[in-house]
This record gives C-alpha cells, sequence and structure tokens, in this order.
C-alpha cells in the first residue's frame, strides 16, 4: 500500500473493478492519462530576479466530453499528483453525470513568497504555456489549492488576448464582473455540507448538534463549517498550517471566519483574546463559548467526534494514524485524503466514509453551470445555482446510496467508483478506439 496519489488512485480503481459492469480491456485504458504537459515558466519577479517555476497540465480522459479541471500553486505540486487529481476530476464528472473529462493543472510555486504582480505574472506565463491545450471546447480550468477568481480572470484575460476577443467560457471560478457565476466560491464547501446532511438522513441520525472537526480553514472548510454551523451542527474544531483550534462546545464559526477573511491566522485567533460575536452573547454578556485551546492537525484526526471533514490535501489519514481515528463517519472534502490502506482499516470498523468524488463535488457542478451560462451569454440567480447544486450532488448521493446498498458493496467509495467507472467506459464503448 503506498501513499503516491497516483497509486492511490489505481488501488481506489482496482478495488472497484469486481463490482462495476466494466469490459477489463476498457478498464486497463481507464488507468492511464491521455497527457501531460510539462512547462518551464521564466518569470521576472518584482526583485528583480528571474525565477524559473515548472508547470504542469494532465488531461486524463475525454470520453464523456470536455477536460475540466483546477490548477493548484503549491511547494508540493508533482506530476505524479496533478495526474492522480486529473483522474479523480475524472470520476468525479461521471459520478455527477457532468458531460466532460477529467484535468488538472499545478504550479510548483510558494504563493506565500510572491508579490501579487509575481503571481498576476506566473499565472499568465502559466497559461500561455498551455494554452495550446485548454478552449471552451477542449479543456477548461478552473480554481483550485492557492488558485481563486483573480487568477481565473487573468488566465481569461490571457487566452483571450491570443484569440483577439473575449472569450470567458475558457475558464470557470471568475469573478461575477466578467462572467462568473453566483455561488461558485461557496459551492464545493456547499456541497459537503448538503452531502453531510445527506449522510445524516441516511444513517437516521440528528444533525442537530453534532459534532464535526474540519481540518482545513480555507475556502471548501470554511464555506462547510460556516453552512453545517447554520444547520444546527456543533464545530468543535478546524485548522490551518499553523495548527487548530479546538472547543468542544463548539468554535464562534462567525468570528473566526472573520478573523481569516481579514488575512488572520488560527494560532493568532488561539492566542489572542476572544471575542464572540454579537449574536453570540449571553444576556450577562459573556459568550456561549469558551476561548478555544490549540491542537495539533494530527490531533484534530483523532477527536472524538460524529463527523471528521478531512479538507486540507490529499494523503493525510494513512496506515500510521487510522487506528486513532475516532470519528463516527468521515466527509472528504479535500481530494485523495485517505490512503488505501487506511481506507480497509476504515472498512472493517463500519466508518461510513463519503469518499471525495462525490463530497467535493460542488465545485465541478457549479462550475458547469458557469460555463453552460457563458456559452448562452446568459445568467441564473445565485437561489436558481444553489438549487441546481443541490439537485445534482443529491441525485449522486441518492444513486451511490442506492449501488452500495443494493450491490451489498463494502463501503460508500466502491459504490462510487463502480457507477463512475461504468459511465466512463459506457462512452468509451458507445465512442470505440481510434484508428
Amino acid at each position: 500500500m503506498t501513499d503516491d496519489p497516483f497509486e492511490n488512485m489505481l488501488a481506489q480503481m482496482d478495488r472497484a473493478e469486481e463490482y462495476a459492469d466494466v469490459d477489463h480491456g476498457v478498464f486497463e485504458r481507464l488507468k492511464h492519462p491521455e497527457r501531460t504537459l510539462k512547462v518551464t515558466l521564466p518569470v521576472e519577479l518584482d526583485s528583480g530576479e528571474v525565477e524559473v517555476f515548472e508547470g504542469y497540465r494532465c488531461q486524463f480522459d475525454s470520453a464523456r466530453g470536455p477536460f475540466k479541471g483546477g490548477v493548484r500553486f503549491h511547494p508540493s505540486v508533482t506530476q505524479r499528483e496533478v495526474e492522480a487529481l486529473a483522474g479523480w476530476m475524472t470520476w468525479k464528472t461521471a459520478l455527477v453525470d457532468l458531460p466532460y473529462g477529467g484535468a488538472k493543472g499545478g504550479v510548483i510555486c510558494e504563493p506565500k513568497e510572491l508579490t501579487q504582480n509575481d503571481l498576476e505574472s506566473l499565472t499568465r506565463r502559466y497559461t500561455e504555456g498551455i494554452r495550446r491545450m485548454i478552449g471552451p471546447e477542449t479543456d477548461v480550468p478552473a480554481p483550485d489549492m492557492n488558485t481563486n477568481p483573480q487568477t481565473m480572470a487573468w488566465m481569461m484575460d490571457t487566452y483571450s488576448m491570443y484569440e483577439g476577443h473575449s472569450v470567458p467560457q475558457v475558464v470557470t471560478g471568475k469573478p461575477l464582473e466578467i462572467g462568473g457565476t453566483p455561488g461558485r466560491v461557496a459551492a464545493t464547501g456547499r456541497g459537503v455540507s448538503i452531502v453531510t446532511e445527506r449522510l445524516f438522513d441516511y444513517l437516521d441520525r440528528d444533525l442537530s448538534n453534532a459534532t464535526v472537526a474540519i481540518q482545513g480553514f480555507g475556502n471548501v472548510g470554511s464555506n462547510a463549517a460556516r453552512l453545517l454551523d447554520e444547520a444546527g451542527a456543533r464545530i468543535v474544531a478546524t485548522s490551518d498550517v499553523t495548527g487548530a483550534a479546538y472547543d468542544p462546545d463548539g468554535l464562534d464559526v462567525a468570528a473566526l471566519g472573520a478573523h481569516v477573511d481579514a488575512g488572520g491566522l488560527i494560532e493568532e485567533y488561539v492566542a489572542g483574546e476572544f471575542r464572540a460575536t454579537p449574536e453570540n452573547r449571553r444576556t450577562d454578556g459573556g459568550s456561549r463559548w469558551d476561548d478555544p485551546d490549540r491542537i495539533t492537525n494530527g490531533e484534530l484526526l483523532t477527536l472524538d467526534v460524529d463527523v471528521l471533514i478531512p479538507a486540507a490535501v490529499e494523503g493525510v489519514i494513512t496506515a500510521d494514524n487510522v487506528d486513532d481515528l475516532r470519528a463516527a463517519a468521515i466527509v472528504e472534502a479535500a481530494n485523495g485524503p485517505t490512503t488505501v490502506a487506511a481506507d480497509e482499516v476504515l472498512t472493517e470498523r463500519d466508518v461510513q466514509v463519503v469518499p471525495d468524488i462525490l463530497a467535493n463535488a460542488g465545485g465541478v457542478i457549479v462550475s458547469y453551470l458557469e460555463w453552460v451560462q457563458n456559452a448562452q451569454e446568459f445568467s441564473w440567480p445565485l437561489e436558481t445555482v444553489n438549487a441546481e447544486l443541490e439537485r445534482r450532488i443529491g441525485t449522486a448521493f441518492d444513486q451511490t446510496i442506492d449501488q452500495y446498498d443494493e450491490k451489498g458493496l463494502p463501503d460508500l467509495r466502491t459504490a462510487a467508483y463502480t457507477l463512475a467507472l461504468e459511465r466512463t467506459a459506457s462512452a468509451h464503448e458507445y465512442r470505440g478506439l481510434f484508428p
């Protein structure tokens, strides 16, 4: 059992093969990305130095439609990671029944060490490097780790300059002013919240006052925390790279969110004087919550909670720590947070794990809605976007549960992969093998 993300993805596929109605020859084709491009990106920084960065774009499978997948800026980006993420995106889009294949991009860099001008220059250089691969009907990038609507605006503008006219549908996750859609920024976290609520309904348990630990308080984790808090759950812990805040009585999610939105870190929040938001104050002037304690990210994973939501990077639940996990259920907001070795232990312990290809599909669903609106030069209000997100991810959840129950599958991940592999393989079989 390996912690290599690509080998991890292949092992997840292999676990599902015996249950999936897929020709073995087609199944073997599905293990290989169609192409991966490596680009070298020399950039003149604000400091006057020229630094050479490396970037990748992997296009995994196009049988169901144009490639779709995010772009991440992170020091740990590797070709294997990008290829694994492109594979996971392939199964994700098939599971939620979008007319897409899977792709992923990444640049090896530390965004915190770059100025805004540096990031713009790097983004534009990367876009030029991959622009022959991308396009509204070919490959449509989106935000991912350490990228955001501004990054997508730079990508869209760079591509459009070469085309000679504005091409908003070449990327999704853009600012509203240039063709973005309401609800896209919160979409992945909203999807995580919806799936968590659906899981509690399926398990016939009450989400109200359920305890939740969320590893990662970035865009996905913070929105999931906010929405689950509004639904009545108790967010007892969350974290960033500096550590985690923990309070068994529940964190003040609104106050923590405001602190992080203002550029603050969790270690600063825990160390500073705790101030509850006005609506959370008791009549005697105190807070409903005590000051949170500081714990490590590793300790957060082992808390005794109703739901653990890993919302950071891949490979955090492994054979080394799985025996210490005490969560009753896991909802994977990050891509690939659980290794296959850990997965097998969780299955043996009957810990329900909602897999990443279902749990975090809200982002690509709303990206699809943005792409459709751009193509039609039409826009929908937030209520319509959120309703369509809930309908699509809810349908995928129900279909995964039906597959799990009717076939007596070992876990929800196998059920999700069975559906995704069958849909992708069916597209391959209809299209045939060229030439």
